[in-house]
């Protein structure tokens, strides 16, 4: 039987981070709001984030730590409510937090207490939870917005796009929110796999023998680096440095990784004149992993003919060599996919959308927030801090 619904002020397509901020702050502004989500329960993605502790903000957040077609459009939501917003509804619940690293923030105990707290925030605004419907049709016609659901039908003046992009398949991702944009003619960013370990082949193989290595490093991609550590994996490269510059790479572009991140240029130099009689090995070794030194250092004294006492090798081909490990070259294969992505970059074009409202501009009444919309974060927490503020931007304008 399929039973028709009240009509609502508004719908919104997704119980995840975006959709249940939106919602919760259009119900406490007196809107009835009806949330739809296909899973069993809300909030899935949140209770897997931070290895299950949930790196919800990071005190860091501004719109240059985000990849955009348009890098001005999450200055509006980010500037109206902030990691200090959140922060403050966090405690006005008594969730314990810690500051892990460059700004991540963490709870102390269980992600399940952030989904504990928008369930709670969604009651407060009075909002209709609907679990384990999948969506069948979507209409709009006559200033309202009709959605089909397997066992019933609800109709609402507004709708958000809340559903995400196809990061984590496993956890029900798709590009549902892609779908439904194409329907009323907003345009979608290509989507790509962002936050996601890369794939390496041919003679860069060899790195996978330091598979569960990792070392500090400065990563970098055309214009853009980040040092944090890179890991080694038996497909490729991993870790937060890789994680982070995947989202600036291209399929073709070259991938460096500078494994001299605190040392002081003339490094190499300095050990000959010191240590004449040590070699190039032991002095790699001294600064870098021993296996990752082993490796670099073969490649290096095939490249450049440093074989020998430090003391009888040229101070050019050291130089080179000194050279080359702040700028080691990488050409990835490929990333792993969505499969092992954290986020999509790409999405809804912002194009189409007001950044103060994040409503469509061509369609009165369709929203689009979180990582459905072409804004996507760094690693650390940032992502989640768009889905608090956008969705609270939406919420704002129901």
């Amino acid at each position: 039987m399929n039973e028709t619904l009240k009509t609502y002020d508004a719908i919104v397509l997704g119980a995840g981070a975006a959709g249940m901020m939106c919602a919760a702050t259009a119900g406490q502004r007196g809107r009835s709001v009806l949330l739809i989500d296909h899973a069993d329960r809300p909030g899935k993605k949140i209770l897997i984030s931070g290895g299950g502790r949930c790196n919800f903000t990071n005190i860091h957040s501004a719109p240059e730590c985000f990849i955009s077609s348009n890098k001005h459009f999450a200055k509006s939501a980010l500037r109206r409510y902030t990691p200090q917003d959140f922060i403050s509804l966090v405690e006005r619940y008594a969730i314990d937090w810690h500051e892990k690293t460059l700004g991540q923030l963490f709870c102390d105990k269980s992600a399940k207490q952030i989904v504990a707290m928008l369930e709670a925030e969604c009651a407060n605004g009075g909002v209709k939870l609907l679990l384990g419907q999948g969506i069948r049709d979507v209409d709009h016609a006559d200033g309202k917005f009709t959605v089909r659901l397997d066992q019933s039908t609800a109709a609402a003046k507004s709708l958000v796009i809340a559903t995400g992009g196809p990061s984590i398949p496993k956890m029900g991702a798709t590009g549902f929110a892609y779908d439904l944009a194409r329907r009323f003619d907003l345009s979608v960013i290509p989507p790509r796999p962002g936050l996601v370990p890369l794939t390496l082949g041919g003679a860069e193989q060899i790195f996978g023998n330091l598979t569960g290595l990792s070392a500090d490093v400065i990563a970098s991609c055309a214009k853009t680096s980040f040092r944090e550590a890179a890991l080694f994996t038996h497909r490729g490269l991993s870790g937060p440095a890789i994680l982070q510059i995947s989202s600036y790479w291209s399929p073709g572009q070259p991938v460096t990784l500078n494994f001299q991140a605190g040392t002081d240029a003339g490094w190499l130099l300095e050990a000959k004149r010191s240590r004449p009689k040590s070699s190039l090995a032991t002095a790699i070794s001294n600064a870098l992993p021993g296996r990752l030194a082993k490796i670099l250092t073969n490649q290096l004294e095939g490249e450049f003919g440093l074989s020998g006492d430090l003391g009888n090798l040229p101070d050019r081909a050291l130089k080179s060599a000194e050279e080359k490990l702040t700028r080691w070259p990488f050409e990835p294969t490929g990333t792993e996919g969505y499969a092992k992505a954290e986020v999509t970059v790409g999405g809804i074009d912002t194009a189409g959308l007001s950044s103060r409202t994040m409503q469509a501009k061509a369609v009165p009444g369709l929203y689009a927030i979180g990582e459905a919309v072409d804004v996507t974060g760094w690693l650390g927490g940032y992502n989640f801090q768009w889905a608090w503020s956008s969705g609270w931007a939406c919420g704002q304008d129901l």
